[in-house]
């Protein structure tokens, strides 16, 4: 057999971990952060800060985040503004009412009654796995093996308690002592309780609930029931308080039980002097840490070795076990070895699986776990499994091993509420009856309360699990600010048809004002690369300037429409302008290419600049000079737009584009004081190094060839040529 371990990694102060392994797999697992402690448990002095009829239940302010959720039926009679003599009749009723069968084994569950004969052996299972009703009958929970739930599910209310209404019973500012049954999650409070239960070991006190003694109904063993209910009966629980010994107590002495009773006795006057010195709202009763936690619910006698790392979580839990189970005080050892505790016993690689939603079964096949708001889904697939001899037996063993491996991941990742397993489809009865078996074998050791349904006729599987603590992927992550949370955004070609279906909307509500539409990068050049045309239709159409700005901090998957410039034009009229580059990112990678592209014209124009004077005429100079500058405008228009959009045919194939390339001349009239914008403001230069100065040497007559040459190219005057900003 498997050597079974808990570890305990407590070396970083701001999270503990803590695991069960078998051999090297990993079985049980548990965390806490230091900045969000467990709240389930914990006992608080509190006062009502609203009653709302409508749902039958008051809000409280207890200490925390939000106030906190109490039913009605949570609120124990004690707290009734209602005379004494019917708060009396009132608890008598209700003692009656829960002097039951609870020191009795529980009845078959509806389950069993409902299997097919051929199932029967199925009644062996834990009490705590239950088949979902095919009838009106109530489902019996019993709960799991932790701490909370050992307590008994809260008993119906009495006839008499329905004749009140909680408007009338309870005031707003009254003051309870309420304890978290629920956590903290997203936009809900916490949910509360007056009924109180303390959890030791082997026994849970309920100091405000009349019951006397009781043993849980998990403990079927008719022997071991009479043995601890005679235990019970000789222990001395005052009145008024009632007592449940815990599955962990049944194989137990007297001696054991009496110590852990006698120490929940302790607790609880410890509770009741620290509340009577306190005021309302603040925290009288924490529960343990999560090492203690973790030791008092999930340490047994399978357990051989309990390593742990770090010297004060050792002394906390040694000292704890040998207050709890002296015997195994031994057990607990201090680990000392230089490599991280679970790197040594191969823990860390299987926890940082439970981030990714795919798990892989020994077959081949694989789970893909999704949890939704409504529901978890986890598909089964058969992936590479094609050992078996046909479909049949390959669906059945595929879906064996999800069974049991999607029970592992339940308690791994905590996944609860509402759970559906989409099962490969089997053709014959029982080999779904074999899997829903193997469901429930693998789930029986389960803390949580778990009901579980059958396959049905589309292979679906559905199941209910109680929540006992935060996930591990909720607790340890947040959501994506890209995708926010989705897993996906927008692709560029339906975020820029978006963006003009918006620019469109707005340009016609507000006809004559200019705008500036922020978008990512990648989306701005697809609009001015394909839909350049529309914008100077709608400029033209409304008399206004559309500015499209390159800017990759709004996201990529939004967009901002902004007011631009006061300017007005004329109908009809274009602006001109269409595009400033917002980005230092852009400026970086043109100023790069730009000096790169200098650079190697200055060499070659170095290497042919005396065979070039002496060979050239009048005419072939003119026409040398002609391409030498076209040469030099496909430089410029390099250096205008970022590496990866040089070569865009659009962009080379648009009279507006071919303003563009005709502003890479601009910086070189505009150096001889000969070029101005529409603004009558001076072009900025854009000549760098000696480059300019030889080209003006060599062309100083330049001047009316470029002009010629740019009439001859097709090129907008100087005051049509559309300005680009660079901004960084």
């Amino acid at each position: 057999m498997a050597t079974k371990r808990m570890l305990v990694d407590a070396i970083h102060p701001e999270e503990t971990r803590i695991v069960v392994t078998s051999g090297n797999r990993l079985e049980e697992f548990d965390f806490e952060s230091a900045t969000r402690r467990q709240l389930r448990g914990n006992i608080y002095l509190a006062k009502v800060t609203r009653v709302e009829p409508s749902l039958q239940a008051a809000f409280i302010e207890y200490g925390g985040n939000r106030h906190g959720f109490l039913a009605f039926s949570e609120i124990h009679p004690d707290y009734y503004q209602i005379p004494v003599a019917d708060r009396e009749a009132l608890l008598r009723e209700e003692e009656e009412h829960d002097d039951d069968d609870h020191d009795h084994a529980p009845a078959p569950a509806p389950a069993e009654q409902a299997a097919d004969d051929d199932h029967a052996d199925e009644g062996d299972e834990a009490s705590h796995i239950e088949q979902a009703p095919t009838s009106n009958e109530p489902v019996e929970s019993v709960g799991g093996s932790d701490a909370m739930d050992d307590v008994q599910e809260r008993r119906r209310p009495s006839q008499r308690r329905h004749q009140y209404k909680i408007q009338e019973v309870i005031k707003r500012r009254q003051v309870m002592l309420v304890q978290v049954v629920k956590e903290e999650r997203g936009n809900k409070g916490a949910a509360l309780t007056t009924y109180l239960s303390l959890a030791g070991r082997y026994s849970v006190l309920m100091p405000n609930t009349a019951r006397g003694g009781g043993i849980s109904r998990k403990i079927t063993n008719a022997a071991d029931r009479k043995r601890l209910k005679e235990i019970v009966g000789d222990l001395e629980v005052p009145q008024g308080q009632g007592i449940i010994l815990r599955t962990a107590g049944a194989s137990r002495t007297k001696a054991e039980v009496k110590r852990d009773f006698e120490y929940l006795q302790r607790l609880w006057e410890n509770v009741r002097t620290l509340t009577l010195k306190s005021q309302a709202p603040c925290l009288v009763y924490e529960e343990g840490s999560l090492i203690k936690r973790t030791i008092r619910d999930l340490y047994n006698k399978d357990i051989d070795e309990l390593y742990v790392a770090g010297d004060d979580a050792y002394r906390e839990a040694k000292d704890f076990m040998r207050m709890i189970m002296p015997s195994h005080a031994k057990n607990v050892q201090l680990y000392k070895e230089d490599a991280p505790i679970f790197s040594k016993f191969n823990v860390e690689g299987q926890l940082d699986q439970m981030f990714s939603p795919q798990v892989t079964l020994p077959s081949g096949g694989y789970l893909v776990i999704n949890p939704t708001e409504a529901l978890v889904s986890i598909d089964v697939n058969s992936g590479r499994a094609t050992k078996e001899h046909n479909i049949e037996d390959t669906a059945l063993q595929t879906n064996l091993e999800a069974a049991e491996e999607v029970a592992r991941q339940l308690r791994l990742r905590d996944l609860a509420g509402l759970i559906v397993i989409d099962f490969i489809d089997m053709v014959e009865n029982r080999s779904n009856r074999a899997v829903e078996r193997k469901l429930k074998e693998a789930l029986k050791n389960d803390r949580a309360r778990i009901q579980v349904g059958r396959i049905s006729h589309f292979g679906l599987l559905e199941m209910s699990r109680q929540r006992i603590r935060f996930g591990v992927v909720e607790s340890s992550t947040h959501k994506c600010p890209t995708c926010n949370g989705t897993g996906i955004v927008r692709s560029v070609e339906s975020l820029a048809l978006m963006v003009m279906r918006n620019v469109e909307d707005h340009v016609l509500r507000k006809p004559g004002q200019s705008i500036n539409v922020r978008v990512p990068t990648d989306v701005a050049l697809y609009i001015l690369n394909t839909k350049r045309g529309t914008l100077n239709t709608l400029e033209a159409k409304y008399g206004l300037s559309i500015t499209i700005v390159a800017d990759d901090h709004v996201g990529p998957s939004h967009f901002a429409i902004e007011r631009g410039e006061a300017r007005q034009l004329e109908r009809g009229e274009t602006a001109g302008t269409h595009v400033r580059v917002d980005t230092a990112t852009l400026i970086d990678a043109e100023a790069e290419a730009a000096d790169a592209l200098i650079e190697d014209e200055e060499e070659e124009e170095e290497e042919v600049a005396g065979g070039e004077r002496q060979a050239r005429t009048d005419e072939g100079g003119e026409r040398g000079g002609r391409r030498r500058r076209r040469r030099r405008r496909g430089g410029d228009r390099g250096e205008e737009r970022p590496p990866q959009q040089q070569r865009q045919p659009a962009e080379a194939a648009s009279d507006v584009e071919e303003g563009e390339e005709a502003e890479g001349e601009a910086p070189a009239q505009a150096a001889e004081g000969a070029l101005h914008g529409e603004d009558g403001e001076p072009r900025r230069r854009r000549r760098r190094g000696r480059r300019g100065g030889r080209r003006n040497r060599r062309n100083e007559d330049g001047t009316e060839v470029r002009e010629g040459e740019a009439a001859e190219a097709g090129a907008p005057a100087a005051e049509d040529v559309p300005e680009v900003a660079a901004v960084a």
